[in-house]
């Protein structure tokens, strides 16, 4: 706990030296317009709650993504890799709980999307906040497991960003966030299940539906499964990892 609480310490103060890693939370107004712009002659309602959702999944996708493969990066760079590995801390804790602190300011893209929501004149209402709540707390929790995974992986390679950059728009597409997923071929509707992404998105929109919310515990398990699968998975990697890196000599390579 102490290594995580650390990580997330450390990771507030960088962003805070380095605005511009929050560059991403400048584009969710501008996504809930065009979103919203797509939907506002349409005949289903339920459309605008959509509009507003998508750039906020977006967007705490987008920031944990980028941060797990810029944290490599950088340190790599900076030639403090090799410290932190060498460190007695857990790799694992210490880059979650720096992705943690990324996903938490990141939760500031709910407020963007419903200010601009209000702004377009779209009132969106929440007729389960308890849901609501829970989801946007799993969600934070299942986004740092899997960025933890990926930052694991992105320490074999020295070309983080190409991956950051395949691992974004599929995964939109993969987890109904723009396009649901009983639209999507059948073959590819078990994979999605697969991402966290797709179980908070249908969270989220049966907490701002007026219709009853059905199966919410157990959607919300999926969703915490999924975070806690990449968590772990996220520390099984990390020793063969670290094992193979060693041998190969290439943990500081730029």
């Amino acid at each position: 706990m102490t290594a995580l609480l650390a990580g997330f310490r450390l990771q507030t103060t960088v962003l805070r030296r380095s605005p511009g890693d929050l560059q991403i939370l400048a584009t969710v107004p501008l996504y809930t317009l065009i979103f919203l712009a797509m939907t506002d002659h349409s005949d289903r309602p339920g459309l605008a709650a959509r509009a507003v959702l998508a750039p906020v999944l977006m967007a705490l996708w987008s920031m944990a993504l980028f941060t797990a493969g810029d944290i490599i990066d950088r340190d790599r760079q900076q030639g403090t890799l090799e410290a932190t590995v060498a460190a007695p801390a857990s790799l694992v804790l210490v880059l979650t709980g720096r992705i943690a602190a990324v996903t938490t300011i990141s939760l500031a893209a709910f407020a963007e999307a419903w200010a601009v929501a209000y702004g377009w004149g779209v009132r969106i209402s929440v007729h389960h906040p308890a849901v609501l709540a829970a989801t946007v707390l799993a969600t934070a929790f299942a986004t740092a497991g899997s960025a933890a995974l990926i930052a694991v992986l992105l320490v074999l390679s020295r070309g983080g960003r190409l991956y950051q950059n395949s691992l974004s728009y599929p995964f939109y597409l993969l987890s109904g966030i723009l396009v649901p997923v009983s639209l999507l071929p059948d073959w590819v509707r078990p994979v999605s299940r697969l991402i966290f992404l797709s179980w908070s998105a249908d969270l989220l929109r049966s907490a701002l539906a007026a219709e009853p919310a059905g199966h919410v515990p157990q959607r919300l398990l999926a969703l915490v499964a999924l975070g806690l699968a990449g968590s772990a998975a996220a520390t099984v990697l990390l020793r063969r990892v670290l094992n193979r890196v060693r041998v190969l000599g290439t943990l500081g390579h730029v």
